[in-house]
């Protein structure tokens, strides 16, 4: 091979590698549009807007987007796209849980999330009651928030039931962040996060069931099967056979003791 062959074929190696480094780069830009696209989003939420429902015109895909390129490793770090489709899948079957407006045994009980933007009767810690997909709820909540957001959340809740973006924002804050011995929610469905040995006593495993634990553990883990557990899992299946993932183990927490326990 001559000298001159030689440097072409560097030439188009190189060009070849930069031209995948791009690839993939584009292809992280898209972040979370990527899997959920526009019409994605309509079909996994399609009663939002429904008249029947108080968050009708609230939700958008729009500040769905927004809120979650604040957070770069929501929905793209998985390290394959099974994972990644897995958390996502998660995330909406967990929000749509606490923010449904189904009827449990219904047909259609597992297409009415997103229905409600805050809490019926306003009675959990008031003014700190639960607010946006995940529910924002206490007033230590909405200051952690509000710390990492940038935003006054304490002095102006109603920020996170007025302001689309900033009502995901915190939801998706929450899901990405551990708190006391909770892990976050994205370690969990990522299979990064192993439990202590006072985890494992409690029966604490890795799998969906656990973050039922992180977010509303004291009432719904530990006391059995309950309805609140099963819905939270009917969305999670649905949303898991509609991005094409697996469910993983250990779906409940019916056995396992809470966090604070």
């Amino acid at each position: 091979m001559t000298m001159t062959t030689t440097r072409f074929a560097r030439s188009i190696a190189c060009a070849a590698a930069l031209l995948l480094a791009m690839a993939a780069s584009g292809a992280a830009a898209q972040g979370v549009g990527s899997v959920i696209t526009r019409a994605v989003f309509n079909s996994m939420l399609p009663n939002r807007d429904n008249s029947l429902c108080p968050a009708r015109g609230f939700y958008t895909y729009d500040a769905f987007v927004a809120a979650a390129n604040s957070f770069p490793a929501f929905g793209t770090s998985g390290g394959s796209a099974e994972l990644i489709r897995r958390e996502l899948a998660a995330f909406f079957g967990q929000t749509s849980h606490e923010t449904t407006g189904g009827t449990r045994g219904s047909s259609a009980q597992f297409q009415w999330g997103y229905c409600f933007k805050e809490e019926i009767n306003k009675a959990t810690s008031p003014p700190y009651h639960g607010r946006g997909p995940i529910q924002l709820t206490g007033r230590s909540n909405y200051q952690l928030a509000g710390k990492a957001l940038d935003l006054d959340l304490v002095g102006n809740p109603d920020l996170v039931s007025t302001d689309a973006v900033v009502s995901f924002r915190t939801a998706i804050w929450f899901w990405m962040t551990a708190q006391g011995n909770k892990p976050s929610c994205h370690n969990v469905i990522l299979g990064r996060w192993t439990p202590s040995s006072a985890d494992t006593s409690a029966g604490r495993v890795p799998g969906y069931g656990v973050i039922t634990n992180i977010i509303n553990g004291g009432i719904e883990c530990g006391v059995g099967r309950n309805d609140a557990n099963e819905d939270r899992i009917g969305y999670y299946k649905r949303y898991c056979d509609m991005l094409g993932a697996g469910y993983g183990d250990n779906l409940d927490c019916y056995t396992q003791r809470n966090f604070a326990s």
